[in-house]
């Protein structure tokens, strides 16, 4: 249960890192800028395994009443999916402002 969420929410991080490797066209692309790519996209997953891993153990669970456990379990589920995608987009959109920077095509 403790990857649930990211595992739930991993067809959506396929999609932006997609989106992250194919656009923008204009920029140059060449060997290294793939290599920062790569290195971009791998880190953004760590750093979203890491937050929704560190989020599921953060979440506290509320303790089971007289009528029996309350609905508050979906939260462990919910926060580490939030975490692991606020992870995943705050990485790339350092990179995507790197790479803006550094391989953006200079006129003429």
């Amino acid at each position: 249960m403790r990857y649930l969420a990211i595992m739930l929410l991993a067809p959506w991080l396929v999609v932006l890192g997609w989106a992250y490797w194919a656009y923008p066209k204009s920029l140059l692309t060449n060997m290294t800028r793939r290599g920062f790519d790569v290195l971009a996209l791998l880190a953004a997953t760590v750093a979203a395994i890491q937050a929704a891993v560190l989020a599921f153990d953060a979440v506290e669970l509320p303790a089971a009443d007289q009528f029996g456990p309350k609905s508050g379990a979906i939260w462990q589920q919910v926060v580490p999916a939030l975490y692991g995608y606020g992870a995943f987009l705050a990485v790339l959109v350092v990179a995507l402002v790197i790479r803006q920077v550094v391989w953006k095509r200079r006129a003429p």
